[in-house]
């Protein structure tokens, strides 16, 4: 079985956009997908109340699920879909191509963009989402930043099973599986995968792909090397259940 099986990532049963997912070659090609998504999406119009001192860039573009709240000093740039129950607390930064679930919370001084939010995920401080997907239940801490690009500029690339896997994408943050629980300050790397329930604790650098159930410590690998990933898949398997 391959470690990027959609189901070892995600629940699909109550998310209502989960077609962006179907004919997927790669677990990533989900976000090259948003764009198209969004240009065929049926937008209407919202009886959410916006605050006047919110700014929505693009309103047609923009669906916003009811029961949703929005804080004032709000940036919504369409296209981009909202869920229901959701919390876009002040000064949250929503760019384009966004799909959020429902119950997310996006918080104060959260920047997102072109990036899936899947159901109850939370990003509530002072985080940055680019070009990520997160999956259900995920708490995504204070300050936390999902890079998103290469100094050098190079395409995304990255190690499995001792191969060089170029994923075609010159932005490609994280894929954070459901469950998850990223620490306060830390900072993933692009191509950074996260199987379900992982737990990464406070101000850690950290890249690479880390199965169910680890816990991500300071003297925890960076596992994006090619030299040491046969020893890092033996140490993980400690960490299982």
């Amino acid at each position: 079985m391959s470690f990027f099986e959609l189901n070892d990532f995600f629940e699909f049963f109550t998310f209502s956009h989960k077609k962006i997912f179907f004919v997927i070659k790669n677990i990533w090609d989900a976000l090259s997908n948003i764009e198209k998504y969004l240009e065929k999406f049926k937008f209407k119009k919202s009886d959410i109340k916006i605050p006047a001192n919110c700014f929505i860039d693009n309103p047609d573009k923009v669906f916003i699920g009811k029961n949703t709240t929005i804080e004032p000093n709000t940036y919504i740039k369409g296209p981009c879909i909202i869920g229901e129950n959701c919390q876009i607390r002040a000064n949250a930064y929503i760019r384009e191509n966004v799909i959020t679930g429902n119950g997310c919370i996006i918080g104060h001084a959260t920047e997102i963009k072109n990036s899936i939010l899947l159901n109850d995920a939370s990003a509530a401080h002072f985080a940055y989402i680019g070009d990520s997907i997160i999956g259900n239940r995920v708490n995504i801490g204070a300050g936390v930043k999902l890079a998103n690009f290469r100094l050098d500029k190079k395409n995304i690339r990255f190690y499995m099973d001792g191969k060089k896997i170029d994923t075609n994408l010159n932005k490609l943050g994280s894929i954070i599986a459901d469950d998850c629980q990223i620490g306060c300050n830390s900072v993933l790397n692009p191509a950074t995968f996260l199987k379900k329930n992982v737990k990464c604790l406070p101000s850690l650098n950290i890249g690479g792909y880390f199965l169910k159930n680890s816990l991500i410590t300071k003297s925890t690998p960076f596992i994006n090397k090619k030299s040491r990933l046969k020893d890092i898949k033996n140490e993980l398997k400690t960490t299982l259940d």
